[in-house]
């Protein structure tokens, strides 16, 4: 089978084409033949060499998520899975080729109505957006900022603040175009990406969903209201200032908080519960999942450069 493997971490030149053997699915996994395969911020960030704490090797195969058919089923899993089409998470790789492995708890099957592009679209991000949101003790009412918000994460977040009863949505992005895109998608006030701009944006915001984090991030403290709360559930940028907590002490009258998320400490049960919820939201056109391009899998390259560049609104997807 066709699959996509870096080769040398650092630019996306060193992603390459490679011929695999067909995994076979171990106890308790389902193999699936891949119609889509989404491209995260984290696989970026994972060819870059940007993650040597997970002890990632040259020939590593990117890619968390994909949606696809069921082909075989490993032991202990019952076989009417087999032919079901399905949306499955391959957890830290695995995720670019023409047949990937899942673990079944981490399957769930489409909404016939829901195309495979779009359920890559959805899910982590889709999921990291709920929880992050979540995590950040959003209640009705409250205003929301998204520091980020043109990529498959922020768009989430936009749209879940909005349909969650935000009294407001304001986003940073790069441009007016993106900016009245997400207006489409909800959000209430653009801004540029230092957080200034709109004369009639709220002057505080009780929540911060961060997708980009960087040295730029605890200039966002000062956005925060009282009682304000930030959640970090990205790292485009990179790492922040190592003294950036220094910003929550200066307020420290603020009383304000902050918090990472990352998907990985989600139980298969949680992941699963909130992407069944979104997966049937996008199906009855509640939400939208927003696809850039679809590329075929020997373009991922390119993909990855259009990633890098900051061209892409909401998620490109790979088709085998």
């Amino acid at each position: 089978m066709k699959a996509i493997s870096i080769k040398t971490f650092g630019s996306p030149d060193g992603l390459a084409v490679v011929d695999l053997p067909v995994p076979a699915p171990a106890a308790g996994q389902v193999l699936i033949a891949t119609e889509a395969v989404g491209i995260g911020g984290s696989d970026t960030m994972v060819r870059s060499g940007a993650r040597p704490d997970f002890g990632f090797k040259e020939g590593h195969i990117p890619g968390s998520e994909v949606a696809g058919t069921v082909t075989a089923v490993g032991d202990g899993v019952d076989a009417s899975w087999i032919g079901l089409r399905v949306w499955g998470f391959t957890g830290l790789g695995g995720g670019y080729a023409e047949q990937a492995v899942a673990p079944v708890e981490q399957v769930l099957p489409l909404p016939s109505s829901l195309s495979a592009a779009a359920a890559v679209t959805l899910g982590i991000s889709g999921a990291v957006a709920h929880f992050g949101l979540r995590h950040a003790h959003f209640a009705p009412g409250e205003t929301v900022l998204v520091r980020g918000a043109a990529g498959g994460i922020g768009i989430m977040a936009v749209q879940l603040a909005a349909h969650g009863g935000a009294a407001a949505v304001a986003v940073t992005t790069s441009s007016s175009e993106r900016g009245e895109r997400l207006r489409s998608l909800g959000a209430t006030h653009v801004l540029d990406r230092s957080g200034d701009g709109g004369e009639e944006a709220p002057a505080g915001y009780d929540v911060i969903i961060d997708v980009v984090a960087g040295e730029d991030m605890p200039s966002f403290f000062d956005r925060l209201n009282p009682n304000g709360r930030m959640v970090v559930v990205g790292a485009l940028a990179g790492q922040p200032p190592a003294d950036f907590g220094t910003k929550i002490m200066a307020a420290f009258e603020k009383s304000m908080s902050f918090a990472t998320f990352s998907a990985g400490t989600l139980t298969p049960a949680d992941l699963s519960a909130a992407c069944s919820k979104q997966f049937g939201a996008a199906s009855r056109g509640e939400i939208e999942a927003v696809v850039h391009e679809v590329l075929p899998l020997e373009a991922a390259v390119l993909a990855h450069q259009k990633m890098d560049a900051g061209e892409v609104f909401g998620r490109i997807v790979l088709t085998p």
